[in-house]
């Protein structure tokens, strides 16, 4: 079990804020940060994604051959990826039964799940081929393209880091020049999530983790560039407030580049993203010393993020169902979300108890 870190501490707070902002309508989700932001949890567990690959990286998977670096990290991504099917077929699965018992068929519509039902052929071929995707749970869709291809940001990093940072800006720029996004299928439309343009914020977070390039140039520079970002956060605070966006039909063209758009993850969103990182970077310390409880707790959840994940996806449509049965208020509400968390907190720490046997297992002497 890793000690408790600024990683898994962040990407633990990234999992409470997307079950809470998973459940729309809940009392509590209006004290999430993306009510105050340009960004959301989203852009921070990408990133941190792109981080923890660095560290393996630089750490245990430093001096693996090619085709075994390769080999870790496409069992990554498969491991994500079964994941990905499994949770989506409970959600259905889910969804189904709530339609059942609460003679509600119009639930069989929720989220993108209509297919499913109405034509069950394509609509699994969608979900296998990851073309179809349920709402709330396109994230992951997300994450599986990003561990495949990261044995390509891994081996350009190695023999060609220049053409690394050339390379992802320039598949981000040409997504939001020309609109180019994946397809879905059979429902016609595209992801949620764009692929294209999110891995560039999967990429800055690999470079940034390094200590050399712009890694190093970044530490090196940080107090300056924690004052740079203070003004823009505050922008996104004053954005996040009013609800601001702006006109698509008075900007220039790519008009891309100057909305606030989530699925292209645009500039606006990328750059504050990345100065909320300049600005919490390094106060893990800090809030680890004053709240040691709540921070190791989001620690457990952050190290075993694809198990918690899986489950708070489950919880959040749970949540979903039960706010649709009972309506909302802020005791039915308070109920849901420290429920959820708390077993949030259940399934990580199942997991490393199952780790923990496994090793003691493994050391334990075979009997004569």
């Amino acid at each position: 079990m890793r000690a408790p870190n600024e990683i898994d501490f962040w990407r633990g707070f990234a999992l409470v804020t997307i079950f809470i902002n998973h459940i729309p309508g809940v009392y509590f989700e209006r004290f999430t940060f993306r009510n105050v932001s340009l960004s959301d949890s989203a852009e921070l567990f990408v990133f941190l994604a792109g981080w923890a690959m660095r560290k393996l990286m630089d750490g245990p998977a430093r001096a693996l051959p090619a085709k075994w670096l390769v080999l870790r990290l496409e069992t990554r991504a498969f491991q994500v990826y079964v994941a990905q099917m499994v949770v989506t077929a409970l959600a259905i699965a889910l969804l189904a039964a709530a339609a059942l018992c609460l003679d509600a068929p119009f639930l069989l519509d929720w989220h993108n799940a209509s297919a499913v039902f109405n034509d069950p052929i394509k609509a699994h071929i969608g979900l296998v081929l990851l073309t179809h995707q349920l709402g709330y749970f396109n994230i992951l869709p997300l994450y599986v393209v990003l561990l495949f291809i990261a044995p390509a940001v891994a081996l350009l990093h190695r023999h060609a880091p220049a053409l690394l940072l050339l390379a992802s800006p320039a598949i981000y720029a040409a997504a939001l020049v020309f609109g180019v996004n994946l397809p879905t299928w059979p429902v016609e439309g595209t992801w949620f999530l764009n692929p294209l343009a999110w891995q560039l914020i999967y990429v800055l977070g690999f470079l940034l983790a390094g200590e050399d390039g712009i890694g190093g140039f970044a530490r090196r520079r940080h107090a300056i560039l924690r004052w740079l970002a203070l003004p823009v956060v505050a922008l996104g605070v004053a954005v996040g407030m009013t609800d601001f966006s702006p006109d698509p039909v008075y900007l220039p063209e790519p008009k891309l580049f100057f909305t606030f758009d989530k699925t292209f993850l645009s500039p606006a969103r990328l750059i504050h993203s990345l100065a909320l990182t300049a600005i919490f970077a390094g106060t893990f310390k800090i809030i680890g010393r004053w709240l040691p409880r709540p921070s190791g707790y989001l620690c457990l959840l952050g190290r075993n993020s694809l198990n918690v994940f899986c489950a708070l996806s489950l919880l959040s449509l749970g949540g979903q169902i039960v706010r649709y049965i009972y309506g909302g208020n802020v005791a039915s509400d308070a109920f849901i979300v420290i429920l959820g968390i708390l077993l949030m907190g259940f399934i990580a720490w199942a997991a490393e108890w199952r780790e923990r046997l496994r090793a003691a297992l493994a050391n334990k002497p075979l009997s004569p």
